[in-house]
């Protein structure tokens, strides 16, 4: 699985830009402004990805509309990891066919991991004609040059050959938010859980250069972001490609050494790379945030091991304790599969379990949806999908009390959070998140606030949420 991380030529990057000058000089023919509409499903990776295609779409000329009737040219930015988002997309990408025939001068693009599945490409191909452009992740530092063919060719243009990916740099990027900021620091992932298609979209791990990192999240800590979110399929394995002596800890140390006023995540974590070392630079570095998202999937060794997840139960649990020696306080969230092919009640017993005896601040719950292509998809399922829908309602309503509980303990206190927006819901004025990131309602406050640090005394909580008001001290 070790490779040599390929890096995109720098002239190779520049050519790009031609391509957007080339597409500025085709759209200034006519004297209006030309828009863009760009929609994003998915992960955080692809929030980063397509803050890369606003980027070079602005540098062509286009401005940008939330309306896809009004738009040139519209960017569907799409997630493969679920049928159900997938089946969503294909039915919006469906729908845009009565936008096109409103106006048929637009160009509608297909994009990110559903592109690269080549079943949902032939599907394009045969059954959305009206979509103009497919390319996937691979292909997205050439998407001027790929959009400047359909515009001068009007020929449909398909981009999404296997490979294991590359690396480029200086691809322009246009943030959406002035507060907290997406740093992508490794692309791929080379686990292939038997459930996932990421290795087969995204390609191979490859990490960023620590100097590229470095500039990008200085700049951002410059321009006066409060919140930095290192991404990557698994942050924990960052460098292992790079032949340096620098792992993800190092990298955490170093960015947490750049001057300026903000906190620092980061996600995702694989249990088997989440080290001691992690755990201790964490603690000591005080701009690092105390909370750690750690997939365990499911608490039952037999089904970790057909997930080929490389750890067990154990190892898990000793994990989290090392953790929590470190960071008594870390808040820690979890993802978890209910109804993997072949798990018996038994056996969801002890996913329900570990959940009890962690104590996770939250979980993002799934039940298994088989993504074709992944040995999962192969399995043999005896099990009722009833079954499966009873298992994960428990598994919700355990973690929905353990949440509660842990919220309602807010209560009384004080606690130092980032206002990072307003708040539509009535009786309160703007929205603040706790260093643990938990969501904070507040009751009053102007929206001059947003992108500051603010003492907020927690007067309420839910489930899934705190609200409080603004300390008279800050």
């Amino acid at each position: 699985m070790e490779r040599q991380t390929k890096r995109v030529p720098a002239q190779d990057v520049a050519r790009q830009r031609e391509f957007c000058e080339k597409t500025a000089e085709l759209l200034s023919v006519k004297a209006r402004q030309h828009l863009a509409y760009v929609d994003t499903y998915g992960c955080q990776q692809n929030e980063a990805d397509s803050e890369r295609i606003r980027g070079y779409l602005k540098s062509m000329g286009y401005g940008f509309t939330q309306d896809e009737n009004a738009a040139d040219v519209i960017v569907i930015n799409t997630c493969a990891i679920r049928e159900h988002a997938e089946d969503r997309v294909l039915g919006n990408v469906g729908a845009l066919v009565h936008a096109k025939r409103r106006h048929p001068g637009q160009i509608i693009c297909l994009c990110g991991c559903m592109a690269q599945e080549p079943g949902v490409a032939e599907k394009i191909r045969a059954s959305y004609r009206h979509v103009d452009l497919v390319f996937g992740p691979h292909a997205l530092w050439k998407f001027p040059e790929l959009l400047y063919r359909v515009l001068t060719r009007r020929g449909r243009v398909f981009e999404n050959a296997d490979e294991p990916g590359s690396i480029a740099e200086g691809i322009p990027v246009e943030r959406q938010n002035g507060v907290k900021a997406w740093v992508s620091i490794m692309y791929g992932c080379n686990n292939f859980c038997t459930y996932c298609i990421v290795p087969y979209v995204r390609g191979r791990e490859r990490s960023r250069l620590p100097e590229d990192v470095l500039a990008e999240c200085r700049e951002l800590a410059a321009a006066g972001y409060k919140e930095i979110t290192l991404l990557g399929q698994n942050v924990n394995s960052y460098g292992k490609d790079l032949g340096l002596d620098m792992d993800f800890a190092d990298l955490l140390e170093a960015v947490n050494a750049i001057p300026g006023e903000f906190l620092i995540r980061f996600m995702t974590s694989h249990p088997k790379d989440a080290s001691q070392k992690l755990f201790e630079t964490m603690a000591r570095c005080e701009k690092v945030a105390p909370v750690f998202h750690l997939p365990f999937q499911s608490g039952n060794d037999r089904v970790l091991k057909a997930m080929n997840r490389i750890y067990d139960r154990s190892g898990y649990l000793e994990k989290v304790r090392a953790l929590r020696e470190q960071i008594p306080d870390v808040v820690i969230t979890s993802d978890v599969i209910v109804g993997f092919p072949g798990e018996t009640t038994a056996e969801f017993e002890d996913t329900l379990s570990l959940v009890e005896e962690v104590g996770f601040d939250a979980l993002f719950t799934f039940i298994f949806s088989p993504r074709e292509g992944t040995p999962a998809a192969k399995m043999d399922d005896p099990i009722p999908m009833a079954e499966k829908k009873a298992n994960f309602q428990r598994l919700v309503d355990a973690q929905n009390a353990i949440s509660a509980k842990k919220h309602a303990a807010y209560i009384g206190k004080t606690v130092r959070c980032l206002v990072d927006g307003t708040c539509a819901e009535e009786g309160f004025a703007l929205t603040a998140r706790t260093p643990g990131n938990r969501l904070v309602r507040v009751e009053a406050g102007e929206e001059s606030l947003i992108g500051t640090y603010r003492d907020i005394e927690i007067t309420g909580a839910n489930t899934w949420s705190l609200w409080g008001r603004l300390s008279v001290s800050g």
